[in-house]
């Protein structure tokens, strides 16, 4: 699977953004699709995901501003970023995490990025 993050920019602190996540193959049957996102000098780090029967799981500094969803008809996953902080300002990236039966292996993909900037 190939995916493709859209979305990023440029904002004020308090705008809001919706990142994309287009999948090259079908998300229905994917185990797990997220976001991460990694700021100048950080580690990547989760900051929502899907897991099995599409519960959300969302770091605790997005809390109340993100919203995770997806769309299996279009094979992309979203997330909706509102009130925006400085601290928000990272490159953000798309995760897709797959069981394989067969092979006894977790499959693990991961977009290009897209670069988010809030100013102050």
């Amino acid at each position: 699977v190939q995916l493709m993050e859209s979305g990023g920019g440029w904002v004020q602190a308090g705008g809001s953004l919706r990142l994309s996540c287009s999948a090259s193959g079908s998300i229905a049957s994917i185990d797990a699709m997220g976001w991460y996102r990694q700021g100048p000098e950080n580690e990547r780090e989760l900051v929502a995901r899907l897991v099995g029967d599409n519960t959300a799981d969302y770091a605790d500094f997005v809390k109340g501003r993100f919203t995770i969803s997806r769309d299996n008809a279009k094979n992309t996953v979203y997330l909706q970023m509102n009130n925006l902080k400085p601290e928000d300002t990272a490159d953000y990236y798309c995760n897709a995490r797959d069981w394989s039966d067969a092979d006894d292996y977790e499959y693990e993909f991961w977009g290009q990025g897209t670069q988010v900037t809030v100013s102050s």
